[in-house]
């Protein structure tokens, strides 16, 4: 998994490469976490190049967004979610917890 990071004046594009799984989710996991020390509550997460994302990414990704939603500070928003990942995402619930975007520049604009 690899994980790139753009700064932009409301928030930061966050992208993923690869996959997501329990050995990797950690590492995803620490990336929100230092975005949220840093104060950085606004996140966008492209996952145009997202191969797989398992259930220990799923809850990264929801701890990332209470995290940002605490005391009305951000949310993350997902970009380009593959299908099949759409999919899991709808199976577990979570497609009302997250706004998405097919363009990276319109959810950095959400922003």
């Amino acid at each position: 998994m690899e994980i790139t990071h753009q700064e932009f004046k409301h928030c930061e594009l966050i992208k993923i490469k690869g996959r997501v799984d329990s050995a990797t989710a950690s590492h995803l996991a620490q990336t929100f976490e230092k975005t949220d020390k840093d104060g950085k509550y606004k996140l966008v997460l492209d996952m145009s190049e997202l191969e797989y994302m398992s259930s220990a990414g799923f809850r990264a990704l929801l701890a990332a967004q209470r995290n940002s939603k605490k005391y009305n500070r951000g949310e993350v928003v997902l970009v380009s979610v593959p299908e099949r990942i759409r999919e899991a995402l709808e199976l577990a619930g979570f497609t009302e917890l997250f706004k998405t975007f097919d363009d990276p520049l319109n959810a950095v604009g959400y922003f």
